[in-house]
């Protein structure tokens, strides 16, 4: 899949997510997400300083939070969290069709948006589905990566099959299961678990 191809992607997902941001009751916006401590409107918070970040900014933020990343995050979350629903629906939609983002490449950007947006949705009981091919480049990169989620290292050992998409990877006792719910237990979302089935879905628990 070639960069702009991943961008197109990143694309349609945040606006995919700007459409469900849009259609969210109050309550909902201050609902629990799947990212610990952090409310929906506080993860959206989140999703947008990514949108809107750029290397040189992304550094001067970091240096400021201690060279933490989660110190840099939290901050990142609260600051943009306090914008207005409305605020938070207009500038992700501006950001559908640019390409500014911290270090890192494009596909972990896709990640960040896929991932978050189920954090968002599924507590919610909300569903979004992300086309196959943005899924394998997501999984592609995070079976090959401890950076921040520490994926390879959760998943080592272990054979991965999705059961609705033509993908797997590893050797060991087998966790199946959609490669969305599979995508979420690898970034460490114990809430997908009773999505998956296998004799090797006790052992991807037991490191969630």
């Amino acid at each position: 899949m070639t960069t702009g191809d991943l961008w197109q992607y990143i694309g349609s997902e945040r606006a995919a997510l700007a459409d469900t941001w849009e259609s969210l009751r109050p309550e909902q916006w201050s609902a629990p997400s799947w990212c610990e401590g952090w409310t929906v409107q506080e993860t959206a918070g989140h999703v947008l300083a990514a949108a809107e970040q750029t290397p040189v900014n992304f550094f001067k933020e970091f240096a400021s939070a201690g060279f933490k990343f989660n110190v840099f995050a939290e901050r990142g979350a609260q600051r943009y969290g306090a914008l207005a629903p409305d605020e938070l629906v207009r500038r992700l939609r501006a950001r559908t069709s640019t390409r500014n983002h911290p270090p890192g490449p494009a596909n972990a950007m896709l990640g960040e948006v896929v991932v978050h947006g189920d954090d968002m949705r599924r507590p919610l009981g909300l569903s979004h589905h992300t086309p196959e091919a943005a899924l394998v480049v997501v999984a592609d990169n995070w079976k090959k990566t401890n950076i921040l989620i520490g994926s390879k290292k959760r998943i080592e050992g272990l054979r991965l099959a999705a059961t609705d998409a033509p993908w797997t990877h590893g050797d060991g006792l087998e966790v199946s299961g959609p490669l969305q719910s599979l995508l979420l237990a690898m970034t460490g979302r114990k809430q997908v678990l009773s999505d998956l089935s296998g004799d090797g879905v006790s052992v991807l628990a037991s490191r969630t």
